[in-house]
């Protein structure tokens, strides 16, 4: 038997998950409903609650998605845990799974963490794309401290892969940051950067940048070290290397203290043209989501064939971090 309390606490951890699930907003009510026929089971560790809920979505496109939701609540000491899985797929190709997780404990340390891997099928051209998601974030209850990071992977069958990440973190009066990308265009070109800076709440701020480059052999790098102290006096390093694709490099460089550098050098030009992980690692590594079974074509429901302007260039730049 369920204490009320509890059951009051479910009901108001439910709510919150479904807060933050829009999409399943039109099944508040089953859910309570739900939570209210079948209650929830006591054991040693606390208090559990299972939800299994079957829906289909019809777009007004004709677009039909089956989306399987699970919820896993629990209520361990004073604190909680959610967990929410879901599968989606439609008669496209379009294939999705998908995981969230949240917590709270009796020190009032939070956490929240989601991924989603999904398989796209363009109508026309058949090209398939896999994407792979997460983002976590966490938060001390005891101290001025926590962490958000998001990263994320992106192939297609003809080679195109992008991949990249974003961190930002605090302890007390000290914060950083971390940004990377790297992008193949499956011809040969590469482009790779990073980017990761930090400061305190005493005005010292530092950071270290690079970018480079590459097709065919010929390509650059350049970068910049930094540092900038709490009266304002800055410091930094520049760099750069052009490289000509016949084993000659020119280095140049600078710095605010009056370093500098320009020399031309014979040097083997080493970069990476295709990813260490590619389309058929992906496609290896991805059993459970090609697993999910795709929706017949509805009667009368056929590709759009309107063609409308060209889609925009793709921009993955993810949005800014959320306040911890």
């Amino acid at each position: 038997m369920v204490l009320p309390n509890q059951k009051s606490f479910i009901l108001a951890v439910l709510q919150e998950t479904l807060a933050h699930n829009p999409e399943i907003l039109l099944q508040k009510e089953t859910l309570v409903l739900l939570m209210k026929r079948i209650g929830a089971s006591t054991c040693p560790m606390g208090t559990a609650m299972s939800l299994v809920l079957m829906k289909m979505v019809v777009h007004g496109t004709g677009k039909v998605e089956r989306i399987m939701e699970k919820t896993d609540t629990g209520v361990v000491g004073q604190g909680w845990v959610v967990n929410l899985w879901w599968e989606k797929s439609d008669w496209t190709g379009y294939k999705e799974l998908g995981v969230e997780k949240s917590g709270k404990n009796a020190e009032g340390d939070s956490w929240w963490e989601t991924w989603k891997e999904v398989l796209h099928q363009d109508e026309w051209s058949n090209l398939a794309s896999i994407e792979r998601s997460a983002e976590k974030q966490a938060k001390s209850g005891t101290e001025n401290a926590g962490w958000y990071e998001k990263w994320w992977e992106k192939y297609d069958a003809k080679g195109w892969t992008e991949k990249g990440a974003h961190k930002y973190g605090r302890l007390n009066e000290q914060s950083w940051w971390e940004k990377w990308g790297e992008h193949y265009d499956g011809r040969g070109s590469v482009l790779k950067w990073t980017d990761k800076w930090a400061e305190t709440q005493l005005g010292t701020k530092w950071g270290d940048k690079w970018e480079e480059k590459f097709y065919s052999g010929i390509g650059s790098r350049q970068g910049e070290t930094w540092h900038v102290s709490p009266p304002g006096d800055r410091w930094s390093r520049t760099w750069g290397e052009e490289h000509f694709g016949n084993g000659k490099v020119h280095k140049y460089g600078k710095s605010t203290t009056g370093e500098s550098w320009d020399i031309v050098v014979d040097e083997e030009t080493y970069y990476e043209a295709e990813p260490h992980y590619g389309w058929a690692d992906v496609v290896g590594d991805s059993s459970q989501l090609l697993s999910i079974k795709p929706r017949k074509r509805p009667p009368g429901v056929y590709p759009n064939l309107e063609f409308g302007p060209f889609p925009p260039p793709r921009d993955d730049k993810p949005p800014d971090f959320p306040p911890l």
